[in-house]
């Protein structure tokens, strides 16, 4: 772990230093130019999650017919499922990957931010100490970016499960950021403004490719 908080700590200063050499010397904006370059290296696996979860949502109809038409014969249906995930070349587990590459960053962050006089320089971000926990505001913009974030998944809306995670995820992610140091809650808010931006674009994507097709 003291390796994992050397090499995270290594790298805020080196964007510290460039912040420095553009006249803007902030750790916060460190923080945000790794997130965006972090979310950047990430987009191939990002958009074959993305595009997966909205082929899928556009497949919940004929997976609905499959579970009516097969409800005495669970087996037969998830069969059928996965013939339809196959033809259609969607992969369900395709969103796990980029969770799993990200939890090493989350941890690093986490245990290098919250290790005391880790900085060399001012930690301070528009008034916010980015060591310290329980900022509200950064709380708040998780909950709201994460909100959105699902909001344009394109995952079926009149789906009870997602109804839920739509409004629970975010109180979740909001206590989480809130009991986090600011400067993680800040890192979780930068990726989720990339991660909007990145699924805006493939459902536009998505959307020419189905009508090229059509």
């Amino acid at each position: 772990m003291a390796a994992l908080v050397g090499f995270f700590s290594y790298l805020l200063n080196i964007f510290y230093n460039f912040t420095s050499s553009i006249g803007f010397p902030n750790y916060g904006l460190a923080i945000i130019l790794l997130t965006i370059i972090i979310k950047t290296i990430l987009f191939p696996l990002t958009y074959k999650q993305m595009a997966s979860m909205r082929k899928m949502a556009d497949l919940n109809p004929k997976i609905k017919e499959l579970q009516t038409k097969y409800k005495a014969q669970p087996e037969k249906a998830n069969a059928e499922v996965m013939k339809l995930y196959q033809e259609h070349k969607v992969n369900p587990l395709s969103g796990c990957l980029p969770l799993v590459i990200q939890m090493p960053v989350f941890i690093g962050l986490y245990r290098t931010l919250a290790t005391p006089g880790i900085f060399r320089h001012n930690p301070m971000f528009l008034g916010v100490n980015l060591t310290i926990t329980h900022n509200i505001i950064f709380a708040v913009l998780a909950a709201i970016t994460t909100f959105l974030q699902s909001k344009f998944s394109g995952t079926n809306p009149n789906d009870p499960t997602f109804k839920t995670m739509l409004y629970v995820m975010p109180v979740f992610l909001a206590y989480i950021s809130y009991t986090v140091p600011a400067g993680l809650a800040l890192y979780w808010v930068v990726m989720n403004t990339m991660s909007i931006l990145q699924q805006l674009w493939i459902n536009k994507r998505i959307g020419k490719l189905a009508v090229q097709k059509a």
